[in-house]
């Protein structure tokens, strides 16, 4: 039961398993801080990135090929009245959740408007989660498991699933270090990933090239999650590699895909 709510706590949010104050490695001068371009980077050098409609789904394993009996599917659709819905949903024996974000998207960025994640299962307790932003009093509130909270809005703060899609638009405009402050249960989380190079993966869609990112940790940590996005389909991550402190694996690859109209 154990690795089933471990399996799910990755699987949900694929990327929000947090790590903090750790410095990332050097790198060309036109990297990021909390999703910005540095002082450094010439601002004009950077392209305007559109964002495409996505729906993507995946397989997962834990530990040596131990299959999971469910879906998981990404969506990302353009709304009436110009924002963005962005959604993750899963469907199981074990556990059904639904995970979505109504942002805009100015200037290369995520703005996130409302956030919610709903879990209901009969192996794992259900779960709720709700964050508003408000940008006329620039203050979040929002509760966590029962528990309210309401803080400053911080620049460029993202959720827990905003900052996902920030990070695969961050790839395609060329930038290799991020660093992303991430709301988490009432306060703010410093989230940093790194590209580590290139690498081409055979995957149920064909061999595909991508960049391999990690997200960096504390020196000495046992935790250790990988990504791998692939730049031709717009820098949609096809894998994720996750392994925790007690050595428990776990591996989640692209299924099938549809990008753009």
């Amino acid at each position: 039961m154990k690795i089933s709510g471990y399996f799910y706590a990755i699987l949900l949010t694929s990327l929000t398993l947090t790590a903090s104050g750790t410095a990332v490695a050097s790198a060309p001068e036109s990297h990021t801080l909390n999703g910005q371009i540095s002082e450094k980077a010439n601002p004009a050098a950077i392209p305007k990135i559109e964002l495409n409609p996505l729906s993507s789904s995946y397989s997962a394993a834990i530990d040596k090929g131990i299959s999971i009996n469910g879906s998981a599917v990404r969506s990302l659709e353009p709304q009436s009245d110009g924002t963005w819905l962005y959604r993750f949903d899963v469907d199981s024996f074990i556990a059904d959740i639904e995970e979505s974000l109504h942002f805009r998207w100015e200037n290369n960025q995520v703005v996130p408007l409302r956030y919610r994640y709903k879990l209901s299962g009969l192996m794992i307790p259900d779960r709720k989660r709700t964050i508003d932003f408000n940008r006329d009093t620039q203050t979040v509130s929002g509760h966590f498991e029962g528990d309210k909270f309401q803080m400053d809005l911080k620049e460029n703060a993202l959720d827990p699933l905003g900052y996902q899609l920030q990070l695969m638009q961050d790839l395609k405009a060329g930038k290799r270090e991020m660093v992303y402050h991430v709301i988490d249960d009432g306060d703010y989380d410093e989230d940093r990933f790194a590209v580590l190079g290139e690498e081409t993966l055979k995957t149920a869609l064909g061999e595909l090239k991508t960049l391999k990112a990690e997200k960096v940790r504390d020196p000495g940590s046992k935790r250790e999650t990988l990504m791998w996005f692939a730049p031709e389909l717009d820098y949609l991550l096809v894998r994720l590699v996750q392994v925790e402190s007690d050595g428990t694996r776990y591996d989640i690859e692209i299924r099938d895909a549809n990008i753009g109209n």
